[in-house]
């Protein structure tokens, strides 16, 4: 007599075999660009800026030398 098929526990096991694989991929990807951003970190010595906190930071910077080249007293 044949077996009878047990399809849920077969697609089960597609999947999760399947998983275990994507995951082992996004490990190696993972561990690529970590190696990647230490070797440039490494050339660079310092993390490099997000856009929007070197625009700020510039900003500010402006906003302080106005402060200091203005006269605090109007009238003069």
């Amino acid at each position: 007599m044949a077996r009878r098929p047990n399809y849920r526990f077969e697609r089960f096991e597609r999947q999760r075999t399947k998983a275990a694989k994507k995951a082992k991929r996004a490990e190696a990807k993972q561990a690529a660009r970590d190696k990647k951003r230490e070797s440039t970190l490494g050339a660079e010595d310092t993390p490099p800026e997000d856009e929007a906190t070197a625009e700020e930071s510039s900003q500010s910077d402006e906003a302080a030398a106005e402060e200091t080249s203005e006269p605090s007293d109007p009238a003069a």
